[in-house]
């Protein structure tokens, strides 16, 4: 069963993210998909990740489409200007890609090349009308192609506003990105079980599929600096003392994933699990979860 397929299925879904290294050795990245391949979905693959330079998304999906996952290509509007981002799609599912979740991308300031010139063209809502576009045989300038792809479309949103005027943006974003084609969303990472069910109820009625986001919290000094500096994403001060208190921390980590997992159940359409390197954990996550 492939993505879309399970996406219609109604099912629990469960989907992961990689992030692309900074080089050509893939060899870690493939034995970390090996080990979750036959648990995911799909498996995401991240696009220049936080503005840092690394390899790309497109090539690395296709080495996924090779060992039998279904991937998710994660474009980001930061670094190409319309006429790349249509030819890359193109590209994509020529290379076997079916599905794409559209992002606008942090800017290059953020990154390692600070100095990088942004480009911004469009936004992820008009990508994913541009996507559309595609998918239905034209470009978004109304030019016919010859062959045309049919890829699922996605989108993300954070649940975690900071506070009511921020949650009403994320929610009109989020409506925009639905009438523009999106499928399915992938939220930014949650701690708050009870905030994203206050989240999930705002948005009762819209007519796509939510993954929550769950990313593994490896120290209590990376709780705390997402508290700090990541818009939106809020470690209960519980879950870091729990972290804290904990001999094994990576074990706690995984039963703090766990107890999210199993609280998303009755509130969304499945989980979109970020390990951060910690892919190896995510089989015994699941199994624990009940998924």
């Amino acid at each position: 069963m492939n993505f879309r397929q399970a996406l219609e299925s109604g099912k629990f879904l469960v989907t992961a993210e990689v992030g692309p290294g900074k080089g050509t050795d893939v060899e870690h990245l493939l034995k970390n998909a090996a080990i979750i391949k036959d648990r995911m979905d799909a498996i995401n693959v991240t696009d220049l990740q936080s503005s840092v330079m690394r390899l790309g998304s497109m090539a690395f999906c296709h080495l996924l489409t090779d060992m039998g996952v279904d991937p998710v290509f994660q474009v980001t509007c930061r670094d190409r200007n319309r006429l790349a981002l249509q030819s890359d799609l193109l590209s994509g599912w020529v290379l076997g890609i079916r599905n794409v979740l559209s992002l606008t991308g942090d800017y290059p300031t953020l990154g390692d090349h600070p100095g990088a010139k942004p480009v911004f063209d469009l936004d992820s809502v008009s990508l994913l009308d541009v996507i559309g576009r595609l998918n239905s045989g034209y470009d978004m300038v109304g030019n016919e192609l010859k062959g045309k792809p049919d890829f699922l479309a996605g989108a993300v949103v954070n649940p975690g506003a900071d506070n009511e005027a921020a949650m009403d943006l994320q929610i009109m974003k989020m409506e925009k990105k639905i009438e523009a084609g999106a499928r399915f969303f992938q939220t930014q990472g949650v701690y708050d079980l009870d905030a994203f069910e206050k989240f999930m109820k705002r948005i009762k009625g819209f007519d796509t599929k939510v993954l929550g986001g769950i990313i593994l919290l490896k120290s209590v000094g990376m709780a705390r600096y997402m508290n700090k500096n990541v818009a939106g994403v809020f470690v209960p001060e519980s879950l870091i003392k729990e972290l804290k208190g904990a001999e094994d921390k990576a074990q706690a980590s995984m039963e703090i994933a766990v107890g999210l997992i199993k609280g998303m159940k009755d509130l969304c359409d499945g989980a979109h699990i970020m390990a951060l390197g910690w892919e190896s954990k995510i089989p015994l996550i699941l199994d624990e979860a009940g998924v």
